[in-house]
């Protein structure tokens, strides 16, 4: 870089710590010049030599070191937006052997319903005693229609050290759609029971809702720039099943919706985490616990982008 290079970039820079201190217009011989301060950034807004209109976005460094000084910090309405799919483990093999033994023609005082994970449990929940076997593909989701939309009602972050090691915490509510690409029917009461249809549905889901608590360890590389700061979060969220409802609609039945809790479990505990830099992060949850309290071993995660965090 030589002399007149290093002597434009100084002109520039005392042209912009003039502009920010007096917080006024400034009017040159080619535009004129507004400067706008929004949280953590500098806007200026301008026109060229052949009148564009121009933006330039600083970022507002003394803002972020004076919110360093705050060991506790707020966000309101975080906001995830991703897709929902599960890790399947139930046990279709040992179903189809009991679903044999309780057909008609079969040995039925050798069949008991179970309240377990076991394949009478699965036989329990979703009979299939006389019809073609049970299957994972029973269960099968249009994972692009399978949405997961997190509402964090307020998210904190508390220093640990020096702003980079930091613990998070949030309240809000996880809601999770499970958009079935089979003609399968959640039948409510207890026990609850999820049957082959006899009609084709043009949308066929499952809808679950959990007030939840994440709790997570955060890393960030560079606290004072958080435009410039990779960012990474591990740790754990318990949930209670507040809504469950399952929505069809087909030619035959039109739009159907129930309520009921469908044989759900009522508390949940995942895995949680997000990793991101500057503005753009990433989540992901994984379930520890089954969706359902008995017969179907499905762990439920989500993936997505995440809004407005930290």
């Amino acid at each position: 870089m030589n002399f007149f290079d290093m002597k434009c970039k100084a002109l520039r820079y005392l042209l912009l710590l003039l502009i920010v201190s007096v917080g006024v217009q400034a009017q040159t011989a080619d535009s004129l010049v507004e400067t706008f301060q929004v949280k953590g950034l500098i806007i200026m807004k301008g026109k060229d030599a052949k009148g564009k209109r121009i933006f330039r976005v600083y970022n507002d460094t003394a803002y972020a070191k004076e919110r360093l000084k705050k060991n506790l910090q707020t966000r309101w309405f975080v906001v995830d937006l991703g897709f929902n799919n599960y890790i399947d483990r139930s046990d279709y093999g040992g179903a189809v052997a009991l679903s044999y033994y309780a057909a008609p023609n079969g040995y039925a005082d050798s069949y008991s319903k179970s309240y377990t994970y076991s394949a009478a449990g699965l036989n329990t929940l979703a009979p299939r005693g006389g019809s073609a076997p049970l299957t994972p593909s029973e269960f099968k989701l249009i994972t692009g229609k399978s949405i997961n939309v997190n509402i964090w009602l307020f998210q904190q972050r508390l220093n640990i050290y020096k702003h980079k090691l930091n613990l998070i915490y949030a309240l809000g509510v996880e809601m999770n759609n499970y958009r079935f690409a089979r003609n399968i029917t959640y039948v409510p009461g207890y026990p609850t029971e999820i049957v082959r249809d006899n009609v084709n549905f043009s949308k066929n889901k499952l809808f679950a809702e959990y007030l939840s608590v994440p709790l997570m360890l955060n890393f960030n590389s560079n606290p004072a720039r958080p435009s410039r700061a990779f960012k990474m979060g591990m740790g754990i969220m318990g949930g209670y099943l507040v809504k469950a409802r399952t929505k069809q609609i087909s030619r035959e039945r039109g739009k159907e919706k129930k309520v009921d809790d469908f044989n759900l479990n009522k508390w949940k505990l995942s895995l949680t985490g997000d990793i991101g830099y500057g503005p753009l992060k990433l989540y992901g949850n994984f379930a520890l616990t089954p969706l359902h309290d008995y017969g179907l071993e499905q762990y439920p995660f989500s993936i997505g982008i995440r809004f407005n965090s930290f």
